[in-house]
């Protein structure tokens, strides 16, 4: 009989383009159907909370497929993990209800991005930070930031110029703190419109390094121009950390 699952999984995304099904290409999504299938026996459909970008990395992404499967929840998670790559673990598996739906159902998600700002190279995690060559003001970013919390317009700050849905979003917490040679900026939000967190970082390390005042960042927002925002941060300092439910 068939029954819905719900999965947690943390991946490195360093070498795949994306959570998103691809052709021709290695995927996250295309990895775990690929498995899952061969477990069935037959085509199986994983719904992730979000889509992550291409090396952009995953904590604990929440997915769910219906299966119709004689092993228990345990003995899928660890079939999972024996077939998967190394950079994709299946943390927990766990039965849900029917019309549990892993994008739909979601009502929060936190993401973290981390910057390097040391005079030496990392080189044990140098694959899960941005390494900048300056040291960002963050009393500057923090004054920034505050402009961006609550619920806005954030089509500045959108990636897809061709995005025909709401680009209103709520932002509930940005939270940035330094540790030594480390800077996280930490979103926590209803949804994240695509490459916005990127987006967002990008131009807080504008105003961090001094080219624009931290007063711009509410002008940027008012604008709902991505043209005004910074760039795009790189994809390896970003971490999806948690969906709520």
């Amino acid at each position: 009989m068939e029954q819905n699952y719900k999965f947690t999984i943390a991946y490195d995304g360093s070498r795949f383009f994306g959570w998103e099904r691809q052709p021709d290409r290695e995927t996250i999504q295309g990895k775990l159907e690929a498995v899952l299938s061969r477990l069935q026996g037959a085509p199986v459909e994983i719904i992730g909370a979000g889509r992550t970008d291409a090396g952009v990395h995953a904590r604990a992404m929440v997915a769910n497929a219906a299966l119709d499967v004689k092993e228990s929840p345990e003995e899928i998670r660890d079939y999972m993990n024996r077939y998967l790559p190394d950079a994709i673990a299946v943390r927990e598996v766990k039965p849900c209800a029917p019309r549990f739906h892993a994008r739909y159902k979601a009502i929060g998600k936190t993401y973290r991005y981390t910057v390097h700002v040391g005079e030496v190279k990392p080189v044990f995690d140098r694959k899960y930070v941005t390494i900048l060559p300056y040291v960002p003001d963050v009393e500057a970013m923090r004054r920034a930031a505050a402009a961006l919390v609550g619920e806005h317009d954030f089509a500045a700050f959108c990636g897809n110029p061709r995005m025909k849905k709401s680009t209103v979003r709520t932002v509930d917490s940005i939270l940035i703190e330094q540790r030594k040679d480390r800077i996280t900026f930490t979103f926590h939000g209803n949804g994240f419109l695509q490459n916005m967190v990127r987006i967002l970082v990008g131009t807080l390390l504008e105003i961090g390094r001094g080219y624009w005042p931290s007063e711009k960042a509410a002008e940027i927002l008012a604008s709902r121009d991505r043209k005004q925002a910074g760039p795009t941060a790189p994809p390896e300092g970003l971490c999806l950390m948690k969906v709520d439910y």
